[in-house]
């Protein structure tokens, strides 16, 4: 997997994980407002005719760019297995046992057949024998208790869950914006 830049608004606020050459472009562009953390990455360039030198381009590994700023942004990170397992912290939120990703399911709280919704509120991680024995119930129908209560990340919280190599000072910026739900599972 290759490394990721964390682009920010020039607010600060977590927008996305960018590839080295998209960051590299917008060094290019001038669009760099200001960074946070060390030097990444460094990329040489070609050799200058006048002087001699080759050209390098430092990278951080915490970008603000410019552009508009939102005040917030109200669109709902999208829910897959992977984040999900990972905001559970790989366990079953029934037996609150550790598991394999590959041993974990997606159990809908209130079940889908029912008119559950395919969302972070409603969904969780759960072992294949513990999402079976719930079967098409409720956890309280089932007399199964819920580990912990689901929520859905912010912004900062699923660009965290969505990236598996985060570098130390990216994840000191990440989570200063986690909420307490994160900060359980994750500081």
């Amino acid at each position: 997997m290759q490394a990721q830049i964390l682009r920010l608004n020039k607010a600060g606020q977590a927008m996305e994980w960018v590839g080295i050459d998209a960051a590299a472009g917008l060094y290019a562009k001038e669009q760099i407002v200001w960074t946070y953390g060390d030097s990444f990455v460094r990329l040489r360039g070609g050799f200058s005719r006048m002087t001699g030198k080759q050209s390098v381009l430092e990278i951080a590994s915490v970008v603000a760019t410019e552009g508009k700023v939102h005040s917030k942004d109200v669109r709902v990170p999208r829910l897959c297995n992977r984040s999900l397992f990972r905001r559970d912290g790989h366990l079953c939120m029934y037996c609150g046992i550790s598991f394999r990703r590959s041993s974990l399911t997606r159990d809908h709280v209130m079940p889908q057949a029912r008119g559950g919704k395919n969302t972070w509120m409603n969904c969780v991680a759960a072992c294949k024998p513990c999402n079976n024995n719930k079967g098409c119930r409720t956890p309280e129908e089932a007399g199964m208790q819920l580990v912990a209560i689901p929520f859905c990340p912010n912004k900062s919280e699923y660009l965290a869950l969505a990236n598996r190599s985060i570098l130390a000072d990216q994840m000191d910026f990440l989570s200063k914006g986690f909420s307490t739900n994160m900060r359980r599972s994750y500081c």
